[in-house]
């Protein structure tokens, strides 16, 4: 079902951290065998991005969020809900969400995470439309945050090259607020655990090797198919169609997904904000900081679209625009 609140949301401010360290393709060789350019080919990588010794998915979504306090008129201790995506938490208990709030006091704060594989941001979206809808928040900050090299296995040959790690950080309120603002229009999300392979294709189990592509076909086939399906519904909610976004910010999961997408749609492929090259792929907090990092493409009036694809599977996607 497509999300379109009789309540309005504007995104108040969007920010990101990637840590600063990159692991070249030329790693891999000695680690899982495989070549710079055979990686490149299949992927469209050629660095990643990894967390630091004293870094983790509640730091890095913390230091977004500090970078987004900065672009703020108000404080984030205003918040009154605090929602987090992430399928790599640091400590399942003392959640991002929660550090967020100690660190800014925000001590009225609803504070909850969720995980939906790479689509989670696009959930967390969701959820605290839910939220201003029953009138239960009118300020949130919604973070999503990934640190993929503590849960991957390098060694494996399959996908121990793919991940990279970073935060994004977005300020949601029931008015505009600042400078930059973008109307959340609508949102789309759906489970796809009944689709394919789904149940075996990408899988994060304790104790187990670590995070696990093998039917990476499975999930590219699906992943082309359902990013672009999403996408279609929430640009259709608000009687328009891919052809009107300016941009579009996907999952970066794959660049060979991000190429056959646009082929498919027949979308410029300037216009698709891609990061993968660089960041490898950083999960579900990947859309928002290939958006985040082209802000300044982006002027009034103009429609983006986040569309993602997750592991188990599900899919989502986002129309935001921008005033």
């Amino acid at each position: 079902m497509i999300s379109v609140t009789n309540r309005e949301m504007y995104i108040n401010g969007i920010a990101h951290h990637v840590p600063g360290e990159r692991v070249p393709n030329s790693y891999f060789k000695a680690v899982n065998g495989l070549e710079d350019e055979w990686i490149f080919s299949r992927t469209g990588i050629k660095t990643r991005s990894k967390a630091g010794a004293s870094e983790n998915t509640n730091t890095m979504a913390l230091e977004a969020a500090k970078r987004l306090q900065e672009r703020l008129p108000y404080p984030l201790a205003t918040v009154d809900l605090i929602v987090t995506g992430t399928y790599s938490p640091f400590d399942t208990v003392a959640t991002a969400s929660h550090v967020a709030q100690r660190y800014f006091r925000a001590g009225e704060a609803r504070c909850l995470t969720v995980s939906s594989a790479c689509s989670s941001l696009i959930n967390a979206l969701e959820i605290a439309e839910c939220y201003f809808a029953a009138g239960k928040a009118t300020r949130a900050l919604v973070m999503a945050s990934e640190h993929n090299t503590a849960y991957c296995r390098e060694s494996c040959p399959q996908s121990g090259h793919l991940w990279g790690d970073g935060a994004i950080a977005i300020a949601i309120s029931d008015r505009p607020a600042g400078d930059g603002n973008a109307r959340l229009s609508s949102i789309y999300t759906r489970g796809l655990g009944h689709v394919g392979k789904a149940d075996t294709a990408v899988h994060l189990r304790p104790q187990h090797g670590g995070i696990a592509m093998p039917e990476g076909r499975d999930v590219f086939l699906n992943a082309c198919h359902y990013m672009i399906d999403a996408l279609d519904r929430v640009a259709a909610a608000r009687g328009k169609t891919i052809a009107d976004l300016a941009f579009i910010a996907p999952h970066q999961a794959n660049m060979r997904i991000i190429n056959a997408i646009a082929k498919q749609i027949d979308f410029p492929v300037d216009r698709v904000l891609a990061n993968i090259e660089t960041l490898g792929n950083t999960g579900c907090p990947s859309c928002g900081i290939a958006l985040s990092q082209n802000l300044h493409r982006v002027k009034g009036g103009d429609l983006v679209g986040l569309t993602v694809f997750g592991g188990g599977y599900s899919c989502g996607a986002a129309l935001l625009e921008f005033l």
